[in-house]
């Protein structure tokens, strides 16, 4: 038996990037898959039927995840869709940075409502829906605990807010049997942060192992953690970083 039979999880932002490697992922591993995006639809059906042929149920609804009537709807959706929620994966989220004083309140309030308030919102619907195994898993950064570059203030800020977001729903769902818990990947092959991009050698070389994670790599750890092999993990931020941080 696949170690996330009979599950259903909802991964937000799931039609590309990490988003979908976990989508595919938790597919693989027995659970049936609702993802949310934002404005492509077709990148969404093209993850929705990769799920599919792996014998899945799976389904795509589309979500800004800035708006959070529109999130909170979708993780209702996606528990009356399939008969239930068991796992939420708070993956969506924007990558605005530049200098301090380029960052203006439309810049601000664009980060926080996707990278911190979203998460917040999907969790506390998707709690509602949770019985006892349930899991909650968010997908901050690096950057985090680690600022190497200019211009990463505000992004930082945002995936910082995670960690305590993080802590304090392990601390109030955990007698409810509901782990919480964080990834940070390091440098993400991905369309927004390419493995050949102009500053990639440089990025590489603050990591340890010398090169950049496939999406397939962090998918690997939110899976551990959405199984019953992480029911002992909860208010963890675990970095998939290759060394990055240490």
């Amino acid at each position: 038996m696949k170690r996330l039979e009979g599950n259903v999880a909802l991964i937000t932002g799931g039609s590309r990037g990490i988003g979908a490697a976990v989508a595919v992922r938790l597919a693989e591993e027995g659970a049936d898959v609702v993802l949310t995006y934002e404005n492509n639809a077709e990148r969404a059906e093209q993850v929705v039927e990769r799920i599919k042929e792996s014998g899945r149920r799976a389904s795509a609804v589309r979500a800004d995840s800035a708006d959070p009537e529109a999130l909170v709807a979708a993780v209702d959706e996606a528990a009356a869709m399939f008969g239930g929620l068991d796992i939420l994966v708070n993956n969506a989220g924007v990558f605005l940075v530049g200098p301090l004083e380029d960052l203006g309140p439309a810049e601000i309030d664009r980060t926080l409502a996707v990278n911190v308030r979203a998460p917040f919102a999907a969790s506390q619907a998707a709690a509602r829906h949770m019985k006892r195994g349930g899991r909650i898993i968010s997908i901050g950064s690096n950057v985090a605990e680690r600022a190497v570059f200019p211009g990463l203030a505000l992004y930082s800020m945002s995936k910082t807010a995670l960690a305590g977001m993080t802590k304090g729903l392990a601390r109030e769902l955990g007698p409810r049997g509901v782990t919480v818990n964080l990834v940070h990947p390091g440098p993400t092959d991905t369309e927004t942060n390419p493995a050949d991009g102009p500053n990639a050698e440089v990025i590489s070389g603050f990591t340890a192992v010398g090169r950049y994670a496939e999406p397939a790599e962090i998918a690997a750890t939110v899976a551990h953690l959405a199984s019953a092999d992480g029911a002992y993990i909860t208010g963890a931020s675990i970095s998939v970083d290759g060394g990055f941080c240490a």
